[in-house]
């Protein structure tokens, strides 16, 4: 029997892993029900007509990689933390440029937002999420002050990620 992982067939070896072990596992992994930490943890009874043990362990750590990469930005090894004053000064920073003639998001909308992202950073309203900002949405003007829509949502989403790392 293979290997309950789609696409994955595992050599046999005289003696190996536990097949139904290892099934039962990746079967897990595929379902997000193992952290990295809890994959590395695992051990295998060694078994007559199992799977090569080599195989095995070079695609769990080609599982822990992904699950790695799939896991929010803040937990991800590597990333470092971000200051709330390095957020500050970032959004302070920031300069969007005017839609023009077409159609953009209200300056005073896009603007009232960014300020209470800051004072929740400073801590003197209640803190933004990175799910907030995500879903943050402004009315649409076609006169007025308006700033480049695909500006505004390119920042907004790089903030996102760096708020899941504070």
């Amino acid at each position: 029997m293979p290997a309950k992982d789609p696409g994955v067939r595992l050599p046999v070896a005289l003696r190996g892993y536990d097949r139904a072990q290892v099934d039962s596992v990746l079967g897990r992994i595929g379902t997000r029900e193992l952290t990295p930490e809890q994959v590395r943890e695992i051990r295998f009874d060694i078994v007559l007509r199992g799977y090569e043990p080599r195989h095995v362990d070079e695609l769990l750590r080609e599982r822990i990689r992904e699950l790695q990469a799939s896991a929010p930005i803040g937990r991800r090894v590597g990333r470092p933390r971000v200051h709330p004053g390095w957020l500050i000064g970032w959004i302070h920073d920031a300069k969007f440029p005017g839609s023009g003639i077409r159609p953009g998001y209200d300056v005073r909308d896009v603007d009232a937002f960014l300020d209470r992202v800051v004072e929740g950073l400073r801590g003197t309203a209640p803190p933004v999420t990175a799910q907030d900002v995500r879903e943050s949405a402004f009315r649409i003007t076609r006169f007025g002050p308006a700033y480049d829509e695909r500006e505004v949502d390119v920042f907004l989403v790089q903030f996102a990620g760096a708020l899941e790392r504070r």
